[in-house]
């Protein structure tokens, strides 16, 4: 997964590849898709799970950075107040956000009882990419069934490309989707993992960076988006102990890695990143007054921005070099990477 060792893209890389390059690498963390493609639909759910468990009652240390705000997500105002996630991340189209929001504040109501009745709300995380290049988005095709369909299947084995929420994506003039990659770091002796999920949808055409080339200047025949407009979503996850801060700062360290494939985060680019630690986690409930976290050493943070900004880095490039060429709405051709190497 990630990028295969023979796909002939190279990145440098100085942190080693996690067993699976992906998320997953970080324990506990399980991904769900259901793809929708039929006709002119090209559209899909993907669900993130940061642990296995119960997460609204063991909730992860978790901020959100708003690289460019061009977005309809909800659930980021709680994460930047509180500094917990305690729901699966679902990632749809723009148009879904609030069948998705819906149908995921049923499974948690199902799952916890106590919401509504004995505690507070829940804050449901819906984050989102417009796939309207390739998509009846306006058919509003994705059922709340769809979105508990891939809140039920969980693994730690997923496809990327033009699958579950990646299915009608485009990005920098090509088929874009979903892409995972991770990277393996020590500290103090014992090894770490960070892994990387994007739903890619940014990018003008000709702008494809891979390793510093620009590739994209030599691919004819890509489909004309003369904007850096359409959007990503990235979702960084750890099992180092960070604190919320230092997460903060994790995420935002994502927008260098959007630079090197090619984005300036244009006007109308929606680009948000997300980091979670599993390693701090919050009960909902609590007898004592004061729980202990555990945090990095700040002048030691060096080495967990850039195994994060590479693991992102090959996580956008790995959603399209696994992005099959597409035919969508209206007829219309994206095609893929591979088909160009």
């Amino acid at each position: 997964m990630g990028l295969p060792n023979n796909s002939g893209l190279n990145l440098y890389e100085k942190y080693k590849k996690g067993q699976r390059n992906l998320i997953t690498d970080v324990k506990g963390v399980k991904v769900g898709s259901i793809t929708l493609q039929k006709e002119n639909i090209n559209t899909g759910v993907t669900a993130v799970f940061p642990h296995e468990g119960n997460i609204f009652q063991d909730k992860v240390m978790a901020a959100a950075a708003v690289l460019n705000g061009f977005g309809k997500s909800i659930g980021l105002m709680q994460i930047e107040e509180l500094g917990t996630i305690e729901t699966p991340i679902i990632m749809t189209n723009t148009l879904s956000v609030g069948t998705a929001a819906t149908a995921l504040t049923k499974y948690m109501l199902e799952q916890n009882k106590d919401i509504c009745i004995t505690t507070g709300t829940v804050n449901c995380l819906v984050t989102e990419c417009n796939d309207g290049r390739l998509n009846d988005i306006r058919g509003l095709h994705v059922t709340e069934e769809d979105v508990l369909s891939a809140l039920s299947s969980p693994s730690e084995v997923f496809e990327e490309g033009a699958v579950g929420s990646g299915t009608g994506m485009c990005c920098l003039g090509l088929k874009g989707g979903l892409g995972s990659s991770s990277r393996i770091l020590d500290a103090d002796g014992k090894e770490y993992a960070i892994g990387a999920l994007v739903m890619s949808n940014f990018g003008s055409s000709g702008n494809l960076t891979i390793g510093g080339d620009h590739v994209g200047i030599r691919i004819k025949g890509v489909q004309d988006m003369k904007k850096d407009e359409g959007s990503i979503i990235i979702i960084i996850g750890t099992d180092i102990p960070l604190s919320e801060r230092q997460l903060k700062r994790v995420a935002k360290r994502a927008a260098i890695s959007l630079g090197r494939t090619g984005s300036y985060m244009g006007n109308g680019s929606g680009d948000v990143a997300i980091a979670f630690t599993t390693a701090n986690r919050v009960p909902h409930y609590s007898n004592k007054d004061i729980i202990e976290t555990k945090m990095f050493f700040d002048d030691s943070m060096d080495k967990v921005f850039e195994a994060s900004v590479e693991a992102v880095e090959e996580a956008i490039i790995s959603s399209l070099y696994h992005a099959k060429t597409t035919v969508g709405y209206l007829d219309k051709e994206v095609r893929g990477l591979r088909d160009y190497l």
